[in-house]
């Protein structure tokens, strides 16, 4: 008699018309599928009733966050991912929908039969807790507070332990003289640094300042006095700590507060590294317009933000069920065109957009390799269930980085004086130049980390590098 999982992976060739490029591993030990292909672990039951009552992403994600679903022993996270995901996106399988009321014909009814067969039918099996449900009116305040809350408020601890001591949850700048991603996270802030034209005596606001990391770069290597934001609570807790630690409560300033309800304008420089994702297409002209305002004539803005590649004539952009439940609920990713032509529309000359697309991905492995290395602590930390979360969106984001299915593009951009003046240097190069020592000023230090000057890394391997998993 065939056991559960030849049993499955029968039923679905025949559903499919094609072979499964993974193996299935199912609760009683049995195994089918391809013989080279990466396996996936059915713990249970429960994971192919999860599957029935949301097929797709979603299923997926449940099942796998529960731990009902897992990576077969032994086998390589990345691998299974890639491979279920190619498998996914193929024609035959993304017409079909695996749900029970749509397994029509003898083959759907194949299937059909072998679940009721393995007892995978029943009711719908209790949501994890780790999933999101946001109430209220979308982008509103209290919602967006909410939904920060979900994804930042998990412990500085966890975070900590993730990050690294850098305390900065965005993409790393990987210079070939870095050796670290500690390095590479100082190279990506002095990046900014640099990109706004900070100098003594500037007034700097970080829209979504994190843990405070490069508010307190600028006030210490720039001589800035710096405004951070941010309507994560535990953030802005942790970050006060850091600022009063560092000996710089009296230029640097972090507040809770949303973006929204900043008017102590003007400032010479603003950064949003990392926050724009969550604004929402409805808020955009919002967030662009009231940093323009904020502004002085001349002044700088650096927008750090995720994009995502441009639909189709006639396509509709949905995100990741995964994400929205589990990740970034009500997160929003827009081409980097549609971001420029945004600014624009609220009065900023766009001057510059960088791509660091393969530097993310680089950034993603190693965060996951600090999460694996420390993973009996992270359970400890948030449980079991997020801790898997965590995994899977940054190895899976990895992967969508490295296959240029998202990007990650700083772009900046200057709100000019009303004679049309940038106040920018004529070259990049004298705009990406450190200023010199002698300017640094007061209460400042040098910067010890080796920082590639302008087309320092051309030619060079980011990934020739061993510390990069």
């Amino acid at each position: 008699m065939p056991q559960i999982a030849q049993q499955l992976v029968g039923a679905l060739e025949d559903l499919l018309g094609t072979r499964l490029p993974f193996r299935l591993q199912a609760w009683d030990g049995s195994v089918a599928g391809a013989p080279q292909g990466p396996a996936l672990l059915l713990r249970n039951r429960r994971a192919l009733r999860r599957l029935l009552w949301s097929p797709g992403e979603l299923g997926l994600a449940r099942a796998y966050v529960s731990g009902d679903l897992d990576v077969g022993p032994g086998e390589d996270l990345y691998t299974v991912l890639a491979e279920v995901a190619h498998f996914a996106e193929r024609p035959e399988v993304r017409e079909l929908h695996l749900g029970l009321g749509d397994l029509t014909g003898s083959a759907g009814r194949r299937v059909a039969a072998v679940l009721a067969k393995v007892g995978a039918l029943g009711p719908q099996p209790a949501l994890p807790p780790e999933e999101a449900r946001p109430e209220g009116r979308l982008h509103s305040r209290r919602r967006d507070r909410a939904a920060i809350s979900h994804h930042y408020d998990v412990g500085n601890e966890f975070y900590r332990l993730v990050l690294g001591s850098s305390m900065v949850y965005s993409c790393a700048y990987w210079t070939p003289e870095g050796k670290s991603l500690e390095d590479a996270q100082a190279a990506k802030l002095d990046l900014i640094c640099r990109k706004l034209g900070l100098r003594p005596g500037m007034r700097l606001l970080d829209v979504g300042c994190g843990w405070g990391s490069l508010v307190l770069h600028a006030a210490e290597h720039y001589g800035v006095t710096a405004v951070g934001v941010s309507i994560s609570a535990e953030q802005v807790a942790l970050a006060r700590e850091r600022v009063a630690a560092a000996g710089l409560s009296d230029r640097v300033e972090i507040r809770l507060q949303d973006y929204r309800e900043i008017t102590d304008g003007p400032y010479d420089a603003i950064s949003s590294v990392g926050m724009a994702e969550h604004v929402g297409s409805e808020q955009y002209r919002v967030y662009a317009g009231g940093l323009y305002d904020l502004l002085v004539p001349g002044g700088r803005l650096l927008n750090h933000q995720i994009a995502r590649r441009p639909t189709r004539p006639g396509e509709v952009y949905r995100s990741s069920p995964f994400i929205s439940r589990y990740v970034f609920p009500d997160g929003e990713l827009a081409p980097v065109g549609s971001t420029v032509q945004l600014l624009e529309e609220a009065g900023f000359e766009v001057r510059d957009v960088e791509a660091l697309r393969e530097h993310y991905a680089l950034t993603l492995r190693e965060w996951v390799v600090n999460l694996e290395a420390a993973w009996p602590t992270a359970v400890r930390l948030v449980g079991r269930g997020r801790a898997r979360v965590w995994r899977l969106y940054m190895a899976a984001s990895a992967l969508a980085f490295e296959e240029n299915r998202i990007g990650i593009n700083q772009v900046l951009a200057v709100r000019t004086t009303t004679s049309g003046d940038s106040r920018l240097p004529a070259t990049r190069e004298q705009w990406l130049a450190r200023p010199e020592p002698s300017a640094a000023g007061p209460g400042t230090s040098e910067l010890h980390v080796a920082i590639a000057g302008p087309g320092g890394a051309e030619g060079a391997d980011l990934g020739d590098r061993p510390s990069v998993r």
